[in-house]
């Protein structure tokens, strides 16, 4: 048996990891963003309060619209006129019910998904108007003649001929603006701005031991 020199037990006891060594640091790494419950409530208020608007709407549009006959709120320009609409939202894709159907379920499980990081009031105004517009006209998909998934959407806003809407679309057209104006100024969905990294704890610790 060789006899180990004490370079060589140093070069052991060197390459050898201390059990209790503090693991080494290779820069600051951002934490993930937890959603925040205020904001979170905030959102599902929105949604449940726009769909309840939502459907309220429709029913009332089902019974007092019947007859067809259009009513004048701003002369021709603004009309209230029911219609059932079996495409998107302003009467598009009229011809794709269930293909509509299918990307609003996609939609929301999107919005579900993102809703996990939710730090940012402007994102749960979008979330929660886009979440109530998006369940409404599902709702009229999956429960309303002809059958399940190919249901038409109740529409009775007449915008000056252009195309008839519901509550349900100004939510969603609100909330596609809301979400616009929110990237062009780079806020995330977790809250924080494009470019622009929190402040790191440790490194904030050194300097104030500095001082």
């Amino acid at each position: 048996m060789q006899v180990m020199q004490g370079e060589d037990r140093a070069a052991l006891s060197a390459a050898t990891p201390t059990p209790n060594a503090a693991p080494v640091s290779t820069g600051p790494v951002d934490p993930p963003a937890r959603a925040s419950r205020p904001l979170l409530a905030l959102t599902a208020i929105l949604a449940v309060l726009w769909y309840a608007a939502d459907q309220a709407s429709k029913a009332w549009a089902l019974s007092a619209l019947a007859d067809g006959r259009p009513v004048d709120l701003v002369g021709d320009r603004l009309q209230l006129v029911l219609v059932h609409n079996p495409g998107a939202a302003f009467s598009l894709g009229t011809g794709s019910t269930w293909v509509l159907t299918l990307l609003a379920v996609v939609v929301l499980v999107v919005i579900l998904r993102s809703a996990r990081n939710l730090r940012s009031r402007g994102w749960a105004w979008a979330f929660g108007l886009l979440l109530g517009g998006a369940t409404g006209n599902l709702t009229d998909r999956l429960v309303r003649p002809p059958g399940v998934g190919q249901g038409h959407v109740v529409d009775f806003i007449d915008y000056n001929g252009w195309f008839v809407g519901n509550v349900a679309d100004i939510a969603i057209v609100s909330a596609a603006i809301l979400m616009g104006l929110l990237a062009l100024r780079g806020i995330g969905v977790d809250g924080r701005r494009e470019g622009v990294r929190p402040p790191d704890p440790s490194a904030q610790a050194s300097g104030d031991a500095r001082e």
